[in-house]
């Protein structure tokens, strides 16, 4: 990994895989968020239970923390942060589709995820910092939200979450082939531009999808450096960008960063 701060490489202060061998994980807290409005089928809501179930069980060994999410007209939290199983089964046993659901809040829906995780998860697991991620489960044409895309992401940004999706077969699926075209959602820069990935659920088995969404969360790493005494100063933009080698991806929340004048 190599890091450059307006073109001049930096040294890296900080530098941990977040799955590694032999020790402990990262812990995670995590906020699955579920459209549950008319477009979204009952056999979907049926699979989706399951595939969250096997999902949650994949990740024991992170020390992880979940809460759950539904939105349609109106979001809802169904539950807050636990580390129970059994409550998580219990409530996606509860999982209703929303009958009368004609717009898909899948905006404001992530939004309160990050205003839960930053108010309501657990910060840190013994003495590691929780990494932070929102799921977002839906068709990828929102409806009807109060706030914008680009306030999503900044708001992401300033936690430190990423957002994650799985675009529903529910529109895509009419499109007549096998690569769906991009929907609004990911057009909106909402996971690119928090370090996300989306995934499309384009069988009836959402097994696979997941079990590759919960790879993606755990193959990642955490780096940092110390900015210099003139950029905490001067408040000035400064551009960072990432270089790995050709078998990596870079997943980067951020263009650069601003500090405020201290």
């Amino acid at each position: 990994f190599v890091v450059f701060e307006d073109g001049i490489k930096r040294n890296i202060d900080f530098f941990e895989p977040l799955r590694k061998k032999n020790e402990s994980n990262r812990p995670l807290s995590i906020v699955f968020a579920l459209d549950i409005s008319g477009s979204v089928t009952a056999e979907e809501l049926s699979n989706l239970r399951l595939a969250m179930q096997n999902f949650i069980n994949r990740l024991a060994d992170y020390d992880s923390y979940f809460a759950v999410m539904t939105f349609g007209m109106e979001v809802k939290t169904l539950q807050g942060f636990t580390n129970k199983p059994e409550k998580l089964e219990k409530t996606f046993g509860k999982l209703l589709k929303d009958q009368e659901g004609l717009s898909t809040h899948a905006y404001d829906a992530a939004d309160d995820a990050i205003r839960l995780l930053r108010k309501k998860a657990p910060q840190t697991s013994k003495n590691k910092p929780m990494k932070r991620a929102v799921i977002l489960i839906t068709d990828g044409f929102p409806v009807g939200d109060t706030v914008t895309p680009q306030t999503v992401i900044e708001r992401a940004n300033d936690s430190e979450t990423s957002i994650y999706t799985i675009i529903l077969p529910s529109y895509s699926r009419l499109q007549g082939n096998k690569k769906p075209l991009p929907t609004p959602l990911e057009i909106s820069g909402l996971v690119e531009k928090t370090g996300g990935s989306s995934f499309y659920a384009n069988q009836k088995d959402f097994e696979p999808l997941f079990k590759s969404l919960a790879e993606d969360i755990t193959a990642s790493y955490s780096l940092a450096f110390y900015p210099s005494e003139e950029a905490k100063k001067n408040g000035k933009f400064y551009e960072v960008k990432i270089e790995v080698s050709k078998d990596l991806q870079v997943k980067q929340n951020r263009t650069g960063y601003q500090l405020k004048d201290q």
